[in-house]
């Protein structure tokens, strides 16, 4: 039976509804993952490295994509819960049409400037031709990738989020199959990896653009739109936090691949490459559910819902706090073996991964409270607020623990920077909640929620520490 953004969510529904928005989630991380893991077995560490390198580049020009994802849908929704179903539509057409305009011409600009970065960046050699190689070839697909980051959030708002999913899964599919072909069949090494991306994100971003651009049972269909620059405005604004945690994380991720390299080498980079692989899919549970529940809340505020709203809110935050839970023990558990999946190969490089994953996943106790909390106020049309926590998590927080712990703590500082990044980070998003008003009650349940799980989240850390 089909949930509608006008209901009372349980946690059966919830999750029910939630769920195709993650696992659509964790089947785009697996872009990127699965280009990881060939490059890596077939074409060497070198190649894996350069592929490391310039990928921050490629996700900062992606970045338009995610804000004008999340950002849109959000007004899209709150207009819905509004009762104004043809003006929803016409946002949403605009929105798509912008972006696609936007990323032919982030794609032309990144094939230009992926050498210059590149150079930048430290490459030289081998390690240079292959940041050029695979860079240009990803950026083909730019106006793809950006459409398909769009559709994922907008699938959510048409409440078609299983269409959404399983548009994602043919996407995936492609990518795993071609790179098996062009990788481990036709020999076409790190070009492979590239063309077999290419293939899987045109599959992603196209076909939702087929389906919105003909007749369908969805509240949504691409037609005539006008530009709206108060609405083009607010879904910038509302979708700041977005586009400010993707181009903060590429300035993050090439801070951190220049203090390893400085630590490290090499291997530094190749590890922390195999870090960002694994927690892409592990973090792609709290983005799908962010990415899932953010249009029933805004649907709800703009509804004036608010009993909803706080039912919403509570019902997150102790499902967050059982799956962080959940996330970091399965890491402490599985890190030897996925180390040897990625790295098996080098001896050296695979301890090196092993013991930095083990730190690292300390994040994962909290970091999924940070994500949620920045999504929860793009819902309520708080773009600003959104942007803040989002600015902090990923630019400043991060920059000063990546920057001062090594320091005192050496290469292990660096494993555990992003964990004391998410702890900063934590404090402030407890603090919007409590200072957001006229929603005392509301608050008071998070602040409860937040206090019993730093409780547990303590004596599981305290437990796996002794194991």
């Amino acid at each position: 039976m089909k949930i509608q953004l006008s209901e009372h969510f349980t946690y059966h529904k919830l999750i029910r509804f939630v769920l195709p928005s993650i696992i659509m989630m964790i089947f785009t991380s697996i872009y990127g993952v699965v280009d990881g893991l060939f490059v890596s077995n077939y074409v060497g560490k070198t190649a894996f490295a350069g592929l490391n390198l310039i990928m921050p580049f490629i996700m900062a020009m992606s970045a338009l994509g995610f804000m004008m994802g999340t950002g849109g849908s959000a007004i899209v929704a709150k207009t819905l819960g509004e009762g104004k179903k043809e003006k929803a539509n016409e946002y949403f057409s605009m929105i798509v049409y912008v972006t696609l305009a936007g990323g032919v011409v982030l794609a032309v600009v990144g094939i230009l400037l992926t050498k210059q970065v590149s150079i930048a960046l430290g490459a030289t050699g081998e390690l240079l031709d292959s940041c050029i190689l695979y860079g240009r070839i990803i950026l083909i697909s730019m106006p793809a990738f950006m459409l398909q980051n769009v559709f994922q959030c907008f699938f959510v708002t048409a409440e078609r989020p299983k269409l959404g999913l399983t548009v994602i899964v043919l996407a995936g599919v492609t990518n795993m199959i071609l790179d098996f072909l062009f990788i481990a069949v036709f020999g076409w090494g790190l070009a492979g990896a590239a063309f077999a991306t290419v293939c899987g994100e045109c599959v992603g971003g196209l076909l939702p653009l087929v389906y919105f651009g003909r007749k369908n049972t969805s509240p949504f269909r691409l037609g005539k739109a006008r530009l709206h620059w108060n609405i083009l405005g607010k879904t910038c604004t509302n979708g700041s936090s977005e586009l400010m945690t993707n181009l903060s994380s590429s300035v993050v991720n090439t801070l951190f691949n220049f203090q390893l390299m400085h630590f490290a080498g090499e291997d530094g980079v190749a590890a922390y490459g195999t870090l960002m692989y694994v927690n892409f899919i592990f973090v792609a549970i709290f983005l799908g559910y962010s990415i899932g529940s953010a249009p029933i809340v805004s649907y709800h505020y703009g509804a004036r819902n608010s009993d909803e709203l706080k039912n919403l809110l509570t019902k997150s935050l102790k499902m967050i706090g059982v799956w962080g839970i959940g996330l970091f023990a399965l890491a402490q558990l599985i890190a030897s073996p996925l180390a040897r999946i990625f790295v098996g190969y080098d001896p050296d490089l695979f301890a090196l991964t092993k013991h930095g994953f083990r730190i690292f996943c300390l994040a994962f106790l909290v970091n999924g409270f940070n994500i949620y909390g920045s999504s929860f106020f793009t819902a309520l049309n708080n773009g600003l607020l959104s942007a803040l926590i989002s600015f902090l998590r990923t630019l400043v927080f991060q920059i000063a623990a990546v920057l001062l712990m090594p320091m005192f703590l050496g290469i292990d500082g660096i494993w555990g920077a992003v964990f004391v990044a998410e702890i900063f980070t934590l404090c402030v998003t407890v603090i919007c909640l409590v200072r957001k008003r006229k929603c005392s009650k509301m608050r008071m349940r998070a602040v409860g929620v937040l206090n019993s799980y730093i409780l547990i989240a303590v004596k599981v850390d305290f437990f796996a520490n002794i194991v």
